[in-house]
């Protein structure tokens, strides 16, 4: 069985999911968003920690805690003029410190340069917390979590990015389109190939790589993604059933695809899905212009 779609968004469900649910977080238009592109604005640096509790506490020191103080982007804004961090709650509702030291595990190694993206990134491995750390040379903030650190880049610089990565996934459906015609011929000549049919898995696992790096991507568009899943969702539209079609006619007999194509494919590392014969032999499928009857036939 491959896995499901996600009805959201025409990708298949992947361990991606929780570096989505993070970015959506401090999309653009969320309030936490708003504010660091206060602080970009007016200058400031700030190192924010969304999230508290003992963990945090035994790693802080100084600093001032705020009672009953409602989060708003100004309100952090002007708080960041201060060197320390500031602690807000999992939920962003509430500013709960300000101007606090944090002592992170100085063991932790990190490849951060400056003592606030050292501080952050020691944070986030530490505690599985959201960091941000906003760079005051560079103007932009940055996200931490666990291993991770990505850029909160604009919605402009994003778009760019899309629009290029919407051009490569139309010319790949159009390879995969081509992949499927030429499978379609062969079957209805009795000539299908081991290689005829493993192009077109090779092809949309290619497709389903793509539309990861699309989904990572319009996270980044706030509420605007809306439009980008909608054109991503057009060009993928009938991928998974044929798929699927190819795998039910010609390999689910196969004892290591058991779990599916999907599974199999998603596993491999990139160069193998440009290299037919080569995954053929890596798979143990035998060689490309092995003659294939689907089965059931």
């Amino acid at each position: 069985m491959t896995a499901p779609l996600d009805k959201r968004f025409p990708r298949w469900v992947t361990e991606q999911q929780d570096l989505l649910d993070v970015l959506g977080r401090v999309a653009p238009g969320t309030g936490i968003r708003f504010a660091v592109e206060r602080v970009v604005s007016q200058g400031n640096g700030a190192l924010v920690v969304i999230g508290s509790g003992p963990d945090i506490e035994r790693i802080s020191a100084g600093g001032f805690k705020l009672v009953d103080t409602d989060f708003s982007p100004a309100m952090l804004a002007e708080l960041a003029k201060l060197d320390g961090a500031i602690i807000l709650d999992e939920d962003i509702k509430q500013i709960l410190a300000a101007n606090v030291h944090m002592i992170p595990d100085p063991a932790i190694v990190t490849d951060e340069t400056g003592a606030r993206f050292r501080t952050a990134e020691r944070l986030a491995r530490s505690t599985g917390r959201l960091i941000i750390a906003v760079s005051e040379e560079r103007r932009q903030g940055f996200l931490f979590f666990g291993d991770r650190k990505e850029p909160l880049k604009s919605p402009t610089e994003v778009l760019l990015r899309i629009n290029g990565e919407l051009h490569t996934l139309e010319r790949f459906r159009y390879r995969l389109t081509r992949a499927d015609e030429r499978l379609a011929r062969s079957r209805a000549e009795d000539q299908v190939t081991l290689g005829a049919a493993l192009a077109v898995l090779q092809q949309i696992e290619l497709l389903h790589r793509i539309c990861i790096r699309l989904e990572h991507l319009a996270v980044g568009l706030g509420e605007e993604r809306s439009m980008v899943e909608l054109q991503v969702s057009d060009i993928m539209d009938g991928v998974q059933e044929i798929g699927d079609k190819v795998w039910g006619d010609f390999f689910r007999d196969r004892e290591n695809w058991n779990s599916g194509w999907f599974d199999l494919l998603q596993s491999r590392p990139l160069q193998d899905l440009y290299d037919t014969e080569g995954l053929c032999a890596i798979l143990g499928l035998g060689s490309p212009d092995t003659r294939l009857v689907p089965l059931g036939a």
